[in-house]
This record gives structure tokens, C-alpha cells and sequence, in this order.
């Protein structure tokens, strides 16, 4: 591969590398770490899936996408994985991409909707061990969104994530 495909090169654990490590600069040593992996995958996840993906649920654009799929339709209020996917696209959009969504919704009410949607995915997990771990998401949303959120401005923040080329 060329150096400059190399280096704008993504996979999936570079990308989860990159985020797992932006959340741990913002946040304290007493966060557990199963729960810092989960998060770091949920923004891994939706930074590869598009969202007009056809394969997968795609990645949606803003919360009334959301709010149409999984609150209008209550049909598959039992289904742990549409549940979990839901919480993470509200933990995505209401956390990450808040400054963006905040003009249009209000975040708090997508948080609480968000968590909701966590417990209903433990609630229906079969593994226990993810669906303790669902259920820590869901008691800890609100701390996880705001990571998220906080996460997403040190990002604009930088001027630049590669340094400029050298002028020769």
C-alpha cells in the first residue's frame, strides 16, 4: 500500500482505537473499562456505517430518524438488539453530534429515551454478562452522553488531527 493510503487507510480497530482513546482523555480512572469499550464501539460502529447503509440498520441522520423507527413503531419493543441499537443511535446523536441536534430537539428528552431504550435491551438480553452491561449503559447514559458530547467538541477543537505537509 502507499505511504498516503497507509495513512487514510481505516478499519474497524483503528477506528475503535481512535475513539477507545479519545474517551479515555475525557474521562477519570474510575470509569470501568467494559463500559469504556462499549462506548467506543457504538461510536466506532456509526463512523463506518452510512447512513444509507442497506445491509445493516444505517446510521441516521438525526433524531427524528430515530424517534420514527423505534418510537412510532413499538413493535419490537421485546427485540434486545433493535432496543440497543436504538439507545446507541440516541447516545450517538444526543451525545456526539449534540451541538448539531440541539437546534432541532431537545436533548434531555432523547437522553431519558435513550436510556429507556438500554433497560428494555437488558431487560430482554439473553446473555447476562451484556445484559449487566446494557443495563450499566443504561443507568450511566446521561454521564456517557455528555463524555460523548464532550468528546466531539475537543475533536472540532483541533486544528488539525494529521500535522500540514512540510512546504519543500
Amino acid at each position: 500500500m502507499q505511504p498516503l493510503g497507509e495513512l487514510l487507510a481505516s478499519d474497524h480497530r483503528r477506528t475503535l482505537e481512535f475513539f477507545y482513546v479519545g474517551l479515555q482523555e475525557v474521562v477519570d480512572s474510575s470509569v470501568d473499562r467494559h463500559e469504556l469499550l462499549y462506548n467506543a464501539s457504538v461510536l466506532a460502529h456509526h463512523a463506518q456505517v452510512s447512513s444509507h447503509a442497506v445491509s445493516e440498520l444505517p446510521t441516521p441522520a438525526t433524531l427524528a430518524t430515530t424517534f420514527d423507527t423505534f418510537v412510532l413503531d413499538a413493535s419490537q419493543t421485546a427485540d434486545a438488539d433493535l432496543m440497543e441499537a436504538a439507545g446507541a443511535q440516541c447516545l450517538l446523536l444526543a451525545g456526539f453530534f449534540e451541538d448539531q441536534m440541539k437546534v432541532r430537539h431537545q436533548i434531555g428528552w432523547y437522553a431519558k429515551l435513550g436510556a429507556g431504550f438500554y433497560h428494555r435491551a437488558a431487560a430482554h438480553e439473553r446473555s447476562s454478562k451484556k445484559a449487566r452491561l446494557l443495563d450499566a449503559i443504561a443507568r450511566r447514559f446521561e454521564p456517557w452522553r455528555q463524555r460523548h458530547s464532550q468528546l466531539s467538541r475537543e475533536l472540532r477543537d483541533q486544528q488539525y488531527l494529521l500535522p500540514p505537509p512540510s512546504v519543500m
